[in-house]
Protein backbone atom coordinates (compact mmCIF):
# COMPACT_ATOMS: atom_id res chain seq x y z
CA UNK A 1 0.00 0.00 0.00
CA UNK A 2 1.06 3.48 -0.32
CA UNK A 3 2.86 4.98 2.75
CA UNK A 4 2.10 8.80 4.16
CA UNK A 5 4.17 10.23 5.51
CA UNK A 6 2.18 12.57 8.34
CA UNK A 7 4.00 15.89 7.91
CA UNK A 8 2.10 19.00 5.85
CA UNK A 9 4.89 20.57 3.63
CA UNK A 10 5.07 22.71 0.72
CA UNK A 11 6.20 21.66 -2.79
CA UNK A 12 9.76 23.66 -2.28
CA UNK A 13 10.01 21.34 0.77
CA UNK A 14 9.41 18.44 -1.29
CA UNK A 15 11.17 19.13 -3.56
CA UNK A 16 14.80 19.88 -1.77
CA UNK A 17 14.12 16.73 0.45
CA UNK A 18 13.28 14.18 -2.26
CA UNK A 19 15.64 11.30 -2.23
CA UNK A 20 17.59 10.03 -5.11
CA UNK A 21 16.17 6.13 -4.15
CA UNK A 22 12.67 5.57 -3.82
CA UNK A 23 9.51 7.08 -5.46
CA UNK A 24 7.72 9.72 -3.86
CA UNK A 25 4.86 11.85 -4.75
CA UNK A 26 2.82 14.82 -3.07
CA UNK A 27 -0.48 14.67 -2.52
CA UNK A 28 -2.09 17.98 -0.93
CA UNK A 29 0.79 18.58 1.18
CA UNK A 30 1.51 14.97 2.39
CA UNK A 31 4.05 13.60 1.20
CA UNK A 32 3.43 9.45 0.01
CA UNK A 33 5.79 6.91 -0.75
CA UNK A 34 4.62 4.94 -3.78
CA UNK A 35 4.64 1.05 -3.66
CA UNK A 36 7.96 -0.98 -5.23
CA UNK A 37 6.14 -1.97 -8.19
CA UNK A 38 6.12 -5.62 -9.24
CA UNK A 39 8.02 -6.98 -12.37
CA UNK A 40 4.94 -7.65 -14.14
CA UNK A 41 4.31 -3.68 -13.60
CA UNK A 42 7.83 -2.81 -14.73
CA UNK A 43 7.66 -4.92 -18.07
CA UNK A 44 4.10 -3.01 -19.11
CA UNK A 45 6.38 0.45 -18.19
CA UNK A 46 9.05 -0.66 -19.98
CA UNK A 47 6.89 -1.89 -22.87
CA UNK A 48 4.65 1.29 -23.75
CA UNK A 49 7.85 3.50 -22.84
CA UNK A 50 9.54 1.65 -25.94
CA UNK A 51 6.62 1.63 -28.05
CA UNK A 52 5.80 5.09 -27.99
CA UNK A 53 10.21 6.20 -28.25
CA UNK A 54 9.94 4.35 -31.19
CA UNK A 55 6.92 6.19 -32.46
CA UNK A 56 7.83 9.80 -31.72
CA UNK A 57 11.07 8.74 -32.98
CA UNK A 58 9.44 7.17 -36.24
CA UNK A 59 7.68 10.64 -36.76
CA UNK A 60 10.59 13.30 -35.73
CA UNK A 61 8.72 14.48 -32.75
CA UNK A 62 10.89 16.54 -30.06
CA UNK A 63 9.31 14.59 -27.36
CA UNK A 64 11.62 13.00 -24.60
CA UNK A 65 10.37 10.68 -21.66
CA UNK A 66 12.38 11.63 -18.91
CA UNK A 67 13.30 9.36 -16.07
CA UNK A 68 12.25 11.33 -12.43
CA UNK A 69 10.16 14.14 -13.93
CA UNK A 70 7.07 15.25 -11.81
CA UNK A 71 4.08 16.80 -12.25
CA UNK A 72 2.77 19.80 -10.87
CA UNK A 73 -0.74 21.08 -10.80
CA UNK A 74 -1.12 25.10 -10.19
CA UNK A 75 -2.98 25.93 -7.82
CA UNK A 76 -2.54 22.83 -6.02
CA UNK A 77 0.72 21.71 -3.35
CA UNK A 78 0.41 18.18 -5.27
CA UNK A 79 3.29 16.69 -7.52
CA UNK A 80 3.21 13.62 -8.92
CA UNK A 81 5.25 11.02 -10.68
CA UNK A 82 3.68 9.26 -13.69
CA UNK A 83 4.97 5.77 -14.82
CA UNK A 84 5.67 6.91 -18.30
CA UNK A 85 5.16 10.88 -18.80
CA UNK A 86 6.10 12.31 -22.51
CA UNK A 87 7.33 15.89 -22.79
CA UNK A 88 7.80 18.06 -25.26
CA UNK A 89 11.01 19.39 -25.58
CA UNK A 90 10.62 23.08 -26.92
CA UNK A 91 8.42 24.10 -24.31
CA UNK A 92 10.25 23.31 -21.15
CA UNK A 93 11.90 26.76 -21.93
CA UNK A 94 8.67 28.09 -20.73
CA UNK A 95 8.40 25.86 -17.20
CA UNK A 96 9.77 27.86 -14.76
CA UNK A 97 9.97 24.77 -12.34
CA UNK A 98 12.03 22.25 -14.86
CA UNK A 99 15.71 23.32 -14.18
CA UNK A 100 16.17 22.99 -11.00
CA UNK A 101 13.18 20.53 -10.04
CA UNK A 102 12.83 18.84 -13.09
CA UNK A 103 8.95 19.29 -12.93
CA UNK A 104 6.17 20.81 -15.42
CA UNK A 105 3.01 22.07 -14.99
CA UNK A 106 1.84 23.31 -18.44
CA UNK A 107 0.05 20.91 -20.68
CA UNK A 108 2.17 22.23 -23.90
CA UNK A 109 4.67 20.42 -22.51
CA UNK A 110 2.86 16.99 -22.06
CA UNK A 111 1.47 15.51 -24.62
CA UNK A 112 0.65 12.27 -22.59
CA UNK A 113 0.70 10.85 -19.43
CA UNK A 114 0.52 6.92 -18.60
CA UNK A 115 -0.20 5.64 -14.93
CA UNK A 116 -0.03 1.20 -14.85
CA UNK A 117 -2.55 0.77 -11.62
CA UNK A 118 -0.96 -0.92 -9.29
CA UNK A 119 -3.17 -1.62 -5.74
CA UNK A 120 -3.55 2.20 -4.83
CA UNK A 121 -5.63 2.13 -8.00
CA UNK A 122 -8.11 4.99 -6.86
CA UNK A 123 -5.36 7.22 -7.15
CA UNK A 124 -5.15 6.24 -10.80
CA UNK A 125 -8.84 6.79 -11.68
CA UNK A 126 -9.65 9.53 -9.21
CA UNK A 127 -7.26 11.95 -8.00
CA UNK A 128 -4.80 11.76 -10.84
CA UNK A 129 -7.91 11.92 -13.65
CA UNK A 130 -9.02 14.73 -12.40
CA UNK A 131 -5.77 16.37 -11.21
CA UNK A 132 -4.67 16.15 -15.02
CA UNK A 133 -7.48 17.13 -16.36
CA UNK A 134 -7.60 20.61 -14.83
CA UNK A 135 -4.02 21.09 -15.91
CA UNK A 136 -5.60 20.11 -19.43
CA UNK A 137 -2.96 17.18 -20.53
CA UNK A 138 -4.74 16.25 -23.82
CA UNK A 139 -4.06 12.70 -23.01
CA UNK A 140 -4.09 10.32 -20.49
CA UNK A 141 -3.57 6.49 -20.39
CA UNK A 142 -4.66 4.41 -17.12
CA UNK A 143 -3.93 0.80 -17.98
CA UNK A 144 -5.02 -1.96 -15.57
CA UNK A 145 -3.40 -5.19 -16.95
CA UNK A 146 -4.73 -6.63 -14.47
CA UNK A 147 -7.89 -5.32 -13.88
CA UNK A 148 -7.96 -3.99 -10.05
CA UNK A 149 -10.31 -1.48 -10.65
CA UNK A 150 -14.04 -0.85 -9.67
CA UNK A 151 -16.25 -2.49 -12.40
CA UNK A 152 -17.54 1.02 -13.92
CA UNK A 153 -13.70 1.10 -15.17
CA UNK A 154 -13.20 -2.50 -15.74
CA UNK A 155 -16.02 -4.55 -16.79
CA UNK A 156 -18.69 -6.95 -14.83
CA UNK A 157 -16.66 -9.49 -14.38
CA UNK A 158 -13.65 -7.35 -13.75
CA UNK A 159 -11.26 -8.01 -16.72
CA UNK A 160 -7.95 -6.16 -17.84
CA UNK A 161 -8.43 -2.62 -19.32
CA UNK A 162 -6.85 0.07 -20.77
CA UNK A 163 -8.87 3.51 -20.56
CA UNK A 164 -7.59 6.04 -22.54
CA UNK A 165 -8.58 9.79 -21.59
CA UNK A 166 -8.84 12.50 -24.19
CA UNK A 167 -9.53 16.10 -23.31
CA UNK A 168 -12.49 17.81 -25.27
CA UNK A 169 -14.15 21.06 -24.58
CA UNK A 170 -11.42 20.92 -20.92
CA UNK A 171 -13.38 17.77 -20.41
CA UNK A 172 -11.71 13.88 -20.32
CA UNK A 173 -13.55 11.85 -22.74
CA UNK A 174 -12.63 8.19 -22.27
CA UNK A 175 -12.68 5.17 -24.55
CA UNK A 176 -11.94 1.44 -23.13
CA UNK A 177 -10.09 -0.99 -24.51
CA UNK A 178 -9.82 -4.73 -23.70
CA UNK A 179 -8.16 -8.09 -25.72
CA UNK A 180 -7.60 -7.75 -29.08
CA UNK A 181 -8.98 -4.30 -29.10
CA UNK A 182 -6.91 -1.88 -31.42
CA UNK A 183 -6.37 1.12 -28.96
CA UNK A 184 -6.61 4.40 -30.20
CA UNK A 185 -3.89 7.17 -29.20
CA UNK A 186 -5.05 10.87 -30.35
CA UNK A 187 -1.80 11.88 -30.24
CA UNK A 188 -0.26 8.72 -31.94
CA UNK A 189 -2.76 7.62 -34.69
CA UNK A 190 -1.15 5.22 -36.46
CA UNK A 191 0.51 3.12 -33.38
CA UNK A 192 -0.87 -0.47 -33.92
CA UNK A 193 -0.89 -1.99 -30.58
CA UNK A 194 -4.12 -4.08 -29.21
CA UNK A 195 -5.30 -3.62 -25.75
CA UNK A 196 -3.85 -7.51 -24.64
CA UNK A 197 -0.35 -7.01 -26.45
CA UNK A 198 0.33 -4.32 -23.77
CA UNK A 199 -1.12 -5.94 -20.88
CA UNK A 200 0.76 -8.82 -21.96
CA UNK A 201 4.24 -6.79 -22.56
CA UNK A 202 4.56 -8.65 -25.70
CA UNK A 203 6.81 -8.15 -27.98
CA UNK A 204 9.76 -8.10 -25.11
CA UNK A 205 12.15 -11.20 -26.00
CA UNK A 206 11.14 -14.16 -23.06
CA UNK A 207 13.87 -14.74 -19.91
Amino acid sequence: MTQAIPKLVSFEDFAAWRPEGGRYELHDSVILEMPQPTGEHEDVVGFIARKLTVEFDRLNLPYTIPKTALIKPFNSVSAYSPDVLILNRPNLVNEPLWKKESTVSYPASIPLVVEVVSTNWDDDYYTKQGKYEAIGIPEYWVVDYLGLGAKKFTGNPKQPTMSIYQLIDDEYQVTQFRGTDRIVSPTFPELNLTAEQIFQAEGFPSS
